[in-house]
């Protein structure tokens, strides 16, 4: 499949935090993420399916990664766990400290833009819980 058929996926901004996430899936520390259930609906965007394929974009807007999600749930922010959590590849010990980043990013400046107001981030919250494998890197510099 050509890589321009498949849906895009960009982890958060464009930057360092992008780049971050991105060589955490090239290297593989990272197979897991999670997104913000209201970015999707604002977005118009259905949550991703088991078996999809992404095209993972860099901060340049190019190709990095193909991967295939292997399992998505949408659920309360309570219900992430620590196994969850390490899966993501940032470098978190524990749902404590994954906590504490995804509510700083999910009340950024970037989001509540997005939004058109701040969101709303409790124990409540539901995020689309994603896990996912990689199919292919796609840049001639990757691994």
């Amino acid at each position: 499949m050509r890589h321009d058929d498949l849906p895009v996926l960009e982890l958060a901004f464009p930057g360092p935090e992008r780049d971050r996430g991105v060589a955490a899936i090239l290297s593989g520390r990272k197979t897991a993420l999670t997104g913000l259930l209201e970015i999707y609906e604002h977005a118009g965007e259905a949550v991703p399916m088991t078996g999809q394929r992404f095209s993972v974009l860099d901060s340049e807007g190019c190709p990095a990664a193909t991967i295939e999600v292997v399992d998505v749930r949408v659920v309360p922010m309570k219900e992430i766990d620590d196994d969850f959590a390490r899966a993501e590849g940032r470098g978190y010990s524990d749902v404590a400290e994954w906590r504490a980043a995804h509510e700083e990013f999910f009340r950024s400046d970037g989001v509540s833009e997005f939004l058109g107001r701040s969101p709303v981030i409790d124990d409540h919250t539901l995020v689309v819980a994603e896990r996912f494998r990689v199919v292919e890197p796609d840049g001639s510099g990757s691994p």
